[in-house]
């Protein structure tokens, strides 16, 4: 191919929409939205409260303006979550308004994820039109981390709408050179780090990239337009920060999982710099080892973990796809002028999927194969774009070939994906090859039929929509969910509470009903009782909160009727000590309870 002929396959012109199309393409649209609902709402309920953890903080959201403020563990504001709160606010509101229950703890993240697919498929169709954006979001849809983070209640959800709208709103702001929509994509991003911290720092590189790359306008036009864009994320993430330093520690809850009760320590430390490296953290200090252990966190870091037992499943379904898709855009488009949209859109997705696709597959720190949904937008943006200009420019030989990989690499791959649960639809993975295998002979051969478009999105999207299927057909609890055909409790498992406590817990009439060690222990009960329950030492026990001397005093001031012995952690011994040695215990429901009154 000449050097001449290099860019003509992705500069040919779109076919013109008729009156009919639009209508077929609105349509289509609405059936996008329609699936992506009826796949995160159906039976939704069914998995209960999901993760008790973030549960019982909207439990707590629900019945106080501080703890949904601040995202603390009970309404009485002893410790908050060990994240920032913006998505308890979500879900603290639709508890507040629709009364607390599973469906509103579930339901939010849910309709989360219907709005990003409408996002991704808004932003796409803006540099690709509207093929690329319906394969864009349909692929966004169906995969299987992504149907099960939108269908389960952890921060990933709205951290993943938050970056696609900051995505949408730099490719508003690339068409023009438009300093305020690129403010607003900053803006995205601040609200996104209070929501999930620094991983939403991720996709900066990549959007900060493309508007200095493609912007229509003077380069110290675009230098300025992005500094303003930084100060949109700083005071958009800052102003609750600054919030939190400048409370009165002693009128506010614990900043969980800090250790010195400081946000921006949590996110530097333990929710940002300890997570990528490994470093001590953690609630409380305590550190975790992530990366080379049980699937749930991660598997063995490196190159190759994004394909691993652990992250595969999740997210790489169109992961070789989307690299192939990549590299062919950017060589095709290589002499394309600097302002080329479809250019910009891929420097903007393919860079989100190169930044963080580094860092999960080498982060050492705390990491859950859940992590990867956030991969999901952007590499299925890759496919979508890329997949549909070499569509279109297939009559050139070189393209065709590369189309050709895209479609061979997915369906193997898929297959090979599929062969990891060998005894579940044996016939899907199978059915997967047959239909690859016939999309690439047509190609090769170049069958110029309009039904093969049909064919080719089939061969990419069995795989992953069978599984992002029976993933919704599951249950799904604990702390690290998977995706896949099977129910389980993913990770440390909730805690456990008899009938007898529950019932005891109800009748009480102070501020806190019980405490407990470990804010999973804590969670059961406060979520059974419905009364306030104190999480000693957060999530795993070990964060200095309350301390011995303080709940003395809630115990004086008869503020906390019961101490349940058994929970979760390993901190706060100190209390349990105090307790034991100065209260009689009793057995009720074969829990040991110490009455405090």
């Amino acid at each position: 191919m000449t050097a001449t002929l290099a860019p003509a396959p992705f500069a040919l012109p779109a076919p013109r929409a008729t009156r009919d199309t639009k209508t077929l393409h609105r349509l289509a649209f609405l059936a996008l939205l329609a699936g992506a609902a009826v796949l995160y709402l159906w039976n939704l309920t069914a998995s209960g409260y999901g993760n008790e953890f973030y549960a019982a903080a909207t439990q707590a959201a629900s019945q106080s303006w501080k703890a949904l403020l601040f995202g603390s563990l009970d309404p009485g504001n002893t410790i908050t979550v060990d994240k920032p709160p913006a998505f308890l606010w979500v879900s603290g509101l639709f508890a507040k308004v629709f009364g607390f229950s599973s469906w509103t703890v579930l339901a939010p993240q849910a309709l989360e994820g219907v709005a990003a697919v409408g996002l991704l498929y808004a932003t796409v169709k803006r540099t690709s039109g509207p093929a690329a954006a319906l394969f864009a979001g349909a692929a966004f849809a169906l995969t299987p981390v992504a149907t099960l983070m939108f269908r389960f209640n952890l921060p990933d959800a709205l951290l993943v709408l938050l970056m696609v709208a900051a995505a949408y709103c730099t490719v508003r702001a690339l068409e023009k050179a438009s300093p305020l929509w690129l403010a607003l994509a900053g803006s995205a991003i601040g609200f996104a780090f209070l929501t999930k911290m620094l991983q939403a720092f991720l996709v900066l590189p990549a959007l900060a990239l493309a508007y200095l790359i493609a912007a229509p306008t003077s380069p110290l036009r675009r230098l300025l337009h992005l500094l303003g864009a930084g100060v949109a994320v700083v005071v958009s993430a800052g102003w609750f920060i600054a919030l939190v330093e400048l409370w009165p520690a002693d009128s506010r809850p614990y900043i969980g999982g800090s250790t010195n009760n400081s946000l921006w320590e949590l996110a530097i430390g333990y929710n940002g710099l300890g997570r990528i490296f490994g470093s001590s953290g953690g609630p409380g200090g305590g550190g975790m080892g992530g990366g080379n252990g049980n699937i749930g966190f991660g598997g063995e870091t490196g190159i190759g973990r994004l394909f691993g037992a652990s992250m595969g499943p999740e997210i790489s379904w169109l992961l070789p796809a989307a690299l192939i898709g990549l590299g062919a855009g950017l060589w095709f488009l290589r002499r394309a002028p600097r302002t080329d949209r479809t250019r910009a859109a891929l420097v903007v997705w393919g860079g989100w999927v190169l930044v963080s696709g580094a860092v999960f597959s080498f982060m050492s720190g705390i990491t859950h194969p859940y992590y990867t949904v956030a991969l999901a937008p952007a590499i299925a943006a890759v496919a979508g774009i890329a997949g549909s200009e070499l569509w279109r420019g297939r009559g050139h030989f070189p393209v065709r070939m590369a189309l050709t990989v895209m479609v061979a690499a997915t369906g193997v791959w898929g297959f090979i994906l599929l062969d990891r649960t060998p005894d579940w639809a044996p016939w899907l993975r199978w059915g997967l090859l047959a239909v690859t295998a016939i999309a690439v002979a047509a190609l090769v051969f170049d069958l110029n039929r309009r039904r093969l478009a049909g064919v080719l999105v089939v061969a990419a999207l069995l795989g992953t929509s069978g599984y992002a299927v029976a993933t919704a057909s599951v249950t799904h609890s604990g702390s690290i969910p998977l995706s896949g055909p099977r129910s389980q409790q993913g990770g440390m498992p909730e805690g456990t509470s008899s009938t007898e406590v529950v019932q005891l817990l109800k009748a009480t009439g102070t501020e806190w009903a019980a405490a407990t060690t470990g804010a999973q222990s804590a969670a059961s009960l406060q979520l059974a009782s419905g009364r306030p329950v104190i999480a000693i030492g957060g999530w795993n026990g070990s964060d200095p909160a309350p301390t011995l001397e303080e709940f003395k005093a809630l115990v004086a001031a008869g503020k906390v009727r019961y101490y349940v012995e058994g929970g979760r952690g390993g901190g706060s011994s100190d209390i349990g000590e105090w307790v034991t040695a100065n209260f009689e215990a009793t057995t009720i429901g074969g829990q040991t309870l110490y009455d405090l009154g």
